[in-house]
């Protein structure tokens, strides 16, 4: 029984071969490759796809690529937030109001606002920007070193008692100008002051500011005086090559062709002792340089009443300025290339600002002492044309040069106090979406008198009507694409410091983030638009002018644009854009309206830069405040709200063609007046080859860029459907990479050192004319 019961375990059983479960084993593994190698493909798009379109993306935007993911500055990118473009543009066009520009340009200019002396304008300015809206405005305030005037005296003096022992300086005694054995006579004593006018308030304000130069050395000076047309180094020139004594003389000369500083700087280095500057009636024909203070035929020898009964120039009226050196540099003299801040370490500014003193006089009080000339040393008839128009020859001045006649002194004092002192800037912000890409735009506050209505404050009241704007954008429901920053600045009239001070706080920011700076200084003083800009910001100038209607229209419906020359000058310094665009290389426009012929005479830097003056003058309606404000804001919000930056870089290359033309030519006219219709390397030995060739180049890879974006442009008006989300996230990096190329391109033209002996200017395209 023991082998039967093991036998059922020793059994075999039979069985058939196993069945194939699936009978296409080369198709299931090829299904199953084909799948798998599907599945890394994705993991590998997702995981590399940022770094195939931007490699830079994805450090900004870590996993924004995947489908659920946003990686966009907002949720309705590329369309506006909170508000379509259309619409916003809508409500900047709509809510600017002629009324408020007027009561703001009443506010500005009901008292003095000198740099340094305007903080509760700053706090007003501030509310109302906060009533407006823009909730994050403060002050920011620097410590900057400047000078405020204590006395001035300005007079001819004639020597009564000859002595032929002695050879000292006049001094006053009791009424009486004294040297040794001889005396002098006060001939003639210039008033240094503007007339009260009974029908301009501003005028006759007890605490109306005197008559002084910014940054002008205390001094008392006893000496001949010369006669140096505009004081210009050329000027000066002239007079050495006719053997005019200049050393030890006092120069008087005449307001325009070039910064007043650079009058005083020249003088001061040949050895003068003072300089006396004045502003005559007159059209400069012969010049390149449009002073502000030109009157064309709008005289009283052509008829036309003075201010205010008329709109010629009143006679008393004086220019005031700075004469800081502002082509070595601008900003706080004792701390260039740094903000001017508590505690910071100050530098001498001896070689910043004069050393000689200098005062400003009305035509009126320049009268006496051009006649004093008269017969005495050389004609400014026998010099070249730059010497020929004066335009007071009708009041009896021959426009001798001199030097005045040895029985004929000018007695020139000037006493200023130096200090430092705080200056308010007001900076208002609208934080965007994008935190890197920024717009500034930017008005001064400041003034040298009590008014301003035209500078700045013309500019102010349309800022404030910019700021209540974007306000108004805000509260329907608006929020920027990039950060937009309004400014307010203080010290512009000094020397552009405000800005400039702020501009050094803020280096490295503005250096990375800067799109744009938008600056207006004179807002209207006339119908004629004026612009300088960075050729990038042509294009985008052109479409907001021609989204304006003009106040001054011949045909029904015309806009700013069809009634402008389209004209737009290089960027140079003057005003508050200087920093930006030469010092930190973002792109700038500077404009304004301007008077032209026939044109009410524009008193620049005078008590009659009034409220009076531009309401009765300037902009009676306030129609061109309001087409400025309008023109600011839309030009504003295109930088600010457009996906791909409204730039071009072909016009910078054309620009540059044009300024090395320019260039040419004035080559060949140094070389001789021979070369001047040849080629240029045909009377010069330094051949332009290279630089045409590079402008070509230029030319050829910009224009080729900009056809690039402008197909982006038209890629964002595609519809894509979600399944090609992909396509979407591809064209937003590459929104962003060409933004960045616009962005940087100017940065481009900075030469860190800085020009040869200002190391302040660091572009090599734009900068002050040395003289």
């Amino acid at each position: 029984m023991a082998n039967d019961e093991q036998a059922p375990l020793l059994q075999t059983v039979r069985i058939a071969p196993p069945r194939q479960r699936y009978p296409h084993t080369t198709l299931r593994r090829f299904c199953t490759i084909a799948l798998s190698t599907c599945l890394i493909i994705a993991v590998v798009l997702f995981l590399l796809l940022p770094f195939g379109i931007d490699p830079s993306a994805l450090l900004s935007y870590e996993h924004s690529y995947l489908p659920w993911s946003n990686p966009y500055p907002h949720k309705t990118w590329p369309q506006s937030e909170g508000l379509p473009y259309h619409e916003l543009q809508q409500v900047l066009s709509s809510t600017p109001d002629e009324a408020k520009a007027r009561e703001w340009s009443q506010y500005y200019t009901s008292g003095p606002h000198l740099a340094g002396a305007n903080l509760s304008q700053a706090v007003w300015t501030r509310e109302r920007w906060q009533e407006f809206g823009i909730a994050d405005t403060n002050i920011v305030t620097y410590d900057v070193f400047v000078n405020y005037p204590l006395g001035h005296r300005l007079a001819l003096l004639e020597k009564t008692n000859k002595s032929h022992n002695d050879d000292s300086v006049p001094s006053l005694d009791e009424g009486r100008l004294t040297a040794g054995k001889e005396s002098w006579d006060i001939k003639f004593e210039a008033s240094l002051e503007e007339d009260v006018l009974e029908e301009d308030e501003t005028s006759g304000l007890k605490d109306r500011i005197p008559t002084f130069h910014g940054y002008s050395a205390s001094g008392n000076v006893t000496a001949p005086y010369v006669y140096v047309n505009y004081g210009t180094y050329w000027d000066f020139e002239d007079l050495r090559e006719r053997n005019v004594s200049l050393g030890g003389k006092i120069a008087l000369a005449k307001y325009g062709r070039n910064f007043r500083g650079l009058k005083v700087k020249r003088a001061q280095e040949l050895g003068m002792v003072g300089v006396v500057m004045y502003r005559e009636q007159e059209w400069e024909l012969t010049s390149s340089y449009s002073d502000p203070g030109d009157d064309g035929d709008v005289t009283d020898e052509n008829g036309f009443e003075p201010y205010p009964k008329g709109p010629a120039r009143e006679p008393s009226s004086v220019q005031r300025g700075s004469v800081q050196f502002l082509s070595i540099a601008p900003g706080d003299p004792t701390t260039i290339g740094y903000p001017s801040k508590p505690g910071v370490p100050r530098q001498n500014p001896n070689g910043s600002i004069p050393s000689i003193p200098s005062l400003p006089i009305s035509y009126t009080d320049a009268l006496p002492l051009l006649k004093a000339l008269n017969g005495h040393g050389v004609p400014a008839s026998s010099l070249n044309d730059w010497w020929q128009g004066g335009g007071l020859g009708y009041k009896g001045v021959e426009y001798n040069v001199g030097p005045s006649p040895d029985n004929l002194l000018l007695n020139l004092a000037n006493q200023q106090e130096y200090l430092t002192t705080p200056m308010w800037n007001v900076v208002g912000i609208i934080n965007g979406t994008l935190a890197d890409e920024v717009v500034v735009i930017g008005n001064h506050r400041d003034a040298w008198i009590a008014g301003g209505a035209a500078d700045p404050n013309s500019g102010s009241a349309a800022l404030n009507e910019v700021t209540r704007s974007f306000g108004a954008a805000l509260k329907e429901g608006w929020k920027p694409l990039r950060t937009i920053v309004f400014c307010s600045w203080d010290g512009e009239e000094y020397g552009l410091i405000g800005s400039t001070e702020w501009v050094e706080e803020y280096l490295p920011w503005l250096a990375n983030s800067a799109v744009a700076y938008l600056n207006v200084d004179v807002g209207t003083r006339g119908p004629n638009l004026r612009a300088a800009a960075s050729p990038l910001l042509n294009k985008a100038l052109f479409e907001a002018t021609s989204l304006v209607q003009s106040p001054n229209q011949t045909i029904k419906g015309q806009t700013i644009r069809d009634l402008w020359d389209g004209h737009i000058r290089p960027m140079g310094s003057g005003s508050d854009f200087t920093a930006f665009q030469d010092f930190v290389g973002v792109p700038s426009v500077d404009m304004g309206f301007d008077g032209g012929k026939g044109s009410p005479v524009y008193h620049y830097h005078s008590n009659y830069d009034s409220f009076n003056w531009m309401n009765k003058f300037g902009d009676p309606n306030f129609h061109y405040h309001i087409a400025m404000a309008k023109m600011w804001a839309l030009l504003a919000a295109n930088l600010a709200e457009t996906p791909v930056l409204n730039f071009a870089l072909s016009s910078y290359a054309e620009a540059l063609g044009s300024y090395l033309k320019r260039a040419k030519k004035k080559a060949n006219d140094t070389v001789s007046g021979e070369a001047g219709a040849q080629d240029v390397n045909a009377g010069y030995p330094i051949s332009f080859q290279n630089l045409d060739d590079a402008i070509q180049r230029l030319h050829n890879a910009t224009t080729e860029f900009d056809l690039y974006a402008s197909s982006l442009v038209a890629r964002l008006q595609e519809d894509l459907p979600w399944w090609q989300w992909w396509k979407k996230v591809q064209l937003f990096f590459e929104v962003r990479s060409v933004n960045g190329k616009f962005k940087y391109f100017e940065r481009q033209f900075l030469y860190q050192p800085g020009l040869d002996g200002r190391s302040f200017y660091k572009h090599v395209i734009f900068a002050p004319g040395l003289w």
